[in-house]
């Protein structure tokens, strides 16, 4: 009904208007990102010709409500379309493509528009961003950091984070917490769900807000013209949400059908089992990893009500950070965030949630997951290290060697070049902050019958790692990766502003980074080998396999 609602009832001009407006907001929006840019123009040379990318825009901008109804009644036909369930016919109307037109007759006579603010050659280094970053606090006891530079396009980008709740306050409402983050850019007491999307459309912005259990955050990308609207419509969410009940209705039922769908995903469920095994803690604590069921049974028993109490209860900015990175008016920032922000006490006081070091018990657990093609292989223990820990760059490195580095670590060359076994493999390594806790974590995606294979490779190479260790060519080469993958980071702003956030959280300069890189770059493989062998037991780790495992014995012939 919606596709030939196309035609039957056409589209109005304000609808297409509004496509519109979001389709060149992204097209504006990637443009002011050198990567996505190199990205783009690769792909409209593979189409032909540079120029394509930029006539996609132009083309855009010409469409009219006559060209969608056009367009729809020539190719939404409903004999083109793949639904679940075919139903094969006599004479099939079948849709007859045209055939490419020339694309150089087609960009022959193509000239550009305006050019856009190209930014300026900033230095990624620690340091530079440390002597260029103005930190500081307000009245409520919201921190901020504020980091200006040229940016192509005058991109800049925000981050803001409010914390709230005590481990004890906040048991038990842990669902309520995140509905209530995803409630808030669903309308307003003055702006409708939509009416909030066309005005970020306009003013060229991506708000994304997401609430957790102690945390809520709002993400912006926009640029310097509209930054300060932006920030406008930002407070009117998190000061004034509507919680309108057909809204709040329709989040349930997405949230709902998304974890409805992983009681049969192999990778959903095996990342649920080895998050209650790594987190063995009761329905009685805060930190309790519910099962899938138990999401959806929660979702189900949470209220609106719940969900505005939770607003009453928590929301406010004493406890709060405010990043902004690119290219804006400092001044003007400052004042809007102090203007909305500076003097919203929170109502309720914060104690964090600690996440201190709890050995598991070494697990194998298998997961049925009838009729799926791909199986989940998760590996992994947790380890008495934060990232303040003597052996901490030790680690990073050693799993970077091991299975960090994606397709050029042991994990990578063993199981998914050589054996040809699985289709992305891979290990992470992780050290809290303000805890003293870690853990080690590797992960599989395979055909069933492979996992088996799969996990005796990953035990063995795990294994020659601890026992003949690694080499120094390993390590200048995964080194030199690191380190160029910390100052890649660096230069991009839409992870800078998340450094900068996450270092006013923890009392941290970027001079802590440097510091980190500056071990990393002492290490020896003697280090490296050491550490991995003192900390790293594949005999204390826990296994999960998540698959259709059932058919791999019925295939299995006698």
């Amino acid at each position: 009904e919606t596709l030939d609602g196309l035609v039957t009832n056409p589209p109005t001009k304000e609808e297409v208007e509004r496509a519109k407006a979001k389709i060149l907001k992204n097209w504006e929006l990637a443009y002011n990102s050198s990567d996505r840019v190199g990205l783009t123009l690769s792909e409209a040379i593979a189409a032909g010709d540079w120029r394509l990318f930029f006539l996609f825009r132009d083309r855009v901008s010409e469409v009219t409500t006559e060209d969608v109804v056009r367009v729809a009644q020539k190719y939404f036909k409903p004999s083109n379309r793949t639904i679940g369930t075919f139903i094969p016919e006599d004479n099939p109307d079948r849709v007859e493509v045209p055939d490419a037109p020339d694309v150089a007759a087609l960009v022959a006579s193509y000239t550009g528009k305006e050019e856009i603010a190209v930014g300026e050659e900033f230095d990624p280094s620690p340091a530079n961003i440390d002597s260029r970053t103005n930190t500081g606090n307000m009245a409520s006891g919201l921190e901020y950091a504020f980091l200006k530079k040229e940016n192509r396009g005058d991109a800049v980008f925000a981050n803001i984070t409010f914390r709230y709740g005590t481990p004890k306050s906040l048991l038990g409402r842990t669902t309520a917490a995140s509905m209530t983050g995803s409630m808030l850019d669903k309308g307003t007491k003055t702006l409708s769900r939509q009416e909030i999307q066309d005005k970020l459309d306009a003013l060229k912005a991506r708000v994304s807000i997401f609430g957790g259990r102690s945390s809520v955050s709002a993400r912006i990308e926009t640029n310097n013209a509209n930054m300060a609207e932006v920030l406008d419509l930002v407070a009117d969410m998190f000061h004034n949400p509507s919680f309108k009940e057909e809204e709040f209705k329709k989040l349930k039922e997405e949230r709902l059908a998304q974890i409805e769908e992983q009681l049969s995903d192999p990778m959903a469920l095996a990342q649920n089992k080895f998050g209650k095994i790594m987190n063995p803690y009761p329905k009685t604590d805060v930190r309790y990893e519910m099962s899938l069921q138990e999401e959806i049974d929660a979702i189900q028993n949470t209220t609106l009500k719940d969900v505005t109490d939770f607003y009453k209860d928590f929301y406010g900015a004493s406890e709060g950070t405010v990043s902004v990175v690119g290219d804006f008016d400092e001044m003007a920032v400052k004042a809007k965030v102090e203007s909305h922000f500076g003097n919203w006490k929170s109502p309720s006081k914060y104690v964090r949630i600690t996440d201190p070091y709890v050995a598991t018990k070494p697990a194998e657990e298998e997961i049925k997951t009838p009729d799926k093609a791909n199986s989940m292989f998760l590996a992994g223990m947790a380890l008495p290290i934060n990232d303040s820990h003597e052996d901490y760059a030790a680690l990073v490195m050693g799993n970077y060697i091991l299975g960090g580095g994606f397709l050029n670590s042991r994990l990578a060359t063993r199981i998914r070049r050589n054996d040809g076994l699985s289709y992305g493999v891979g290990s992470q390594f992780y050290g809290s902050s303000q805890d003293d806790s870690g853990a080690f974590v590797a992960y599989a995606i395979s055909a069933p019958e492979n996992t088996a294979k799969v996990q005796a490779a990953f035990k063995e190479e795990v294994m020659k790692a601890i026992k003949e260790g690694f080499t120094q060519e390993e390590l200048d080469a995964a080194r030199n990766g690191w380190l160029q993958s910390q100052t890649v980071s660096r230069s991009q702003d839409n992870r800078l502003v998340g450094a900068l956030s996450n270092n006013l959280r923890l009392d941290r300069t970027m001079q802590w980074s440097q510091a980190l890189e500056d071990k990393v770059a002492k290490l020896t493989v003697k280090d490296i080998n050491k550490a991995i062998a003192k900390h790293i037991n594949p005999e204390k780790m826990v296994y999960i396999r998540a698959g259709d495992f059932d058919k791999v014995q019925k295939d299995i012939k006698p």
